[in-house]
């Protein structure tokens, strides 16, 4: 992912270094967007989401999808002990079976930063840690940058943040701009590494298609390392037709700067069936390039134990009893 100093470099040569300098300017581009046809748009998805994967192609994409699952626990009743076994099934998702790849995350709560950093031990997966005062994004600045503040020096490798989305849909968009870069300052580290961060932007509170490709390249302006649907906190989280906005977004928004953004739908993705959709999804809309968890995530803890069922049933030919996996 790109350093602050190259991207802003590419912002310059892009011609979309000043879109920021004023609320007036900011808004005449985000407005400038082309529109999106919500008919059109959710007919999309529905056709990606009817092509199907078979055989060894279906066996790599389970795996695949494993790889990119940020295992997830947000509760006001997690405990240490509940977040090191979380971080136990990260590492070793089928105890019985040491082929089944590790997923890309762990994310928890910043108080929850050094006990799953603590458990992970070595293990080449990423803490991500829930800041600005998730899930809501209501807070003052001081308490946004002092959440996140703390989670970076606790360790997390990743910060998801949440847009305030009354400021977002009153249009206050250079506060939000002025609000992620922020974010991406306390993303820093003293030894001049950074933290990705992660904006989420709620796109079930967003009301319309457009409001989510333009919070998208807000974000990216601002310097999001990966733009994300949902807290998984409310109604509407992760469709196939919202997640398609952001997909189109990163794939305009690095045809135009250079700049490659991830993706991160959350909420709602359940089934191997729902994650074989998003894969085909990523597969036509970008390509190659996000096929890896560096640039695709799910939001998903439950997924997980569906996928490692279905892995089972390629292998096995037959499905497992319901003791096969853990329960979270």
């Amino acid at each position: 992912m790109s350093s602050s100093s190259t991207v802003s470099g590419r912002l310059a040569a892009s011609g979309l270094a000043e879109v920021a300098s004023s609320e007036a300017s900011l808004r005449r581009f985000l407005h400038g967007l082309p529109g999106i046809d919500a008919v059109g748009l959710q007919a999309r998805a529905a056709g990606l989401g009817t092509r199907s994967i078979k055989t060894t192609a279906k066996a790599y994409a389970i795996d695949l999808a494993i790889s990119m699952i940020d295992l997830t626990t947000l509760e006001g009743a997690d405990t240490p002990g509940k977040v090191r076994s979380l971080c136990q099934k990260a590492k070793n998702p089928d105890p019985g079976n040491p082929d089944v790849p590790h997923t890309a995350a762990v994310c928890v709560y910043p108080d929850m930063v050094p006990v799953a950093k603590e458990a992970l031990g070595g293990a080449p997966i990423n803490v991500a840690a829930v800041a600005t005062a998730f899930p809501s994004g209501r807070a003052g600045l001081p308490v946004k940058l002092a959440d996140t503040a703390e989670a970076v020096a606790a360790g997390a490798d990743e910060v998801d943040m949440v847009i305030d989305r009354g400021a977002f849909l009153a249009g206050r968009y250079l506060e939000i701009y002025e609000l992620i870069a922020e974010i991406k300052k306390a993303c820093e580290r003293p030894d001049g590494t950074t933290a990705h961060l992660k904006v989420i932007f709620e796109t079930g509170e967003l009301v319309t298609y457009d409001n989510i490709r333009r919070a998208s390249w807000l974000a990216m302006l601002a310097g999001a390392d990966f733009i994300k649907t949902s807290t998984g906190k409310v109604t509407v989280n992760a469709t196939p037709a919202n997640t398609l906005v952001l997909m189109e977004a990163v794939r305009d928004f690095r045809s135009a700067t250079g700049i490659q953004v991830g993706v991160k739908p959350a909420g709602g993705i359940r089934t191997t069936k729902d994650a074989m959709k998003y894969l085909v999804m990523v597969n036509e809309i970008l390509g190659d390039d996000w096929l890896s968890p560096d640039w695709f995530r799910f939001g998903a803890s439950s997924l997980l134990n569906d996928l490692l069922m279905q892995r089972q049933k390629l292998a096995s030919g037959r499905y497992s009893g319901p003791d096969y996996v853990t329960v979270d």
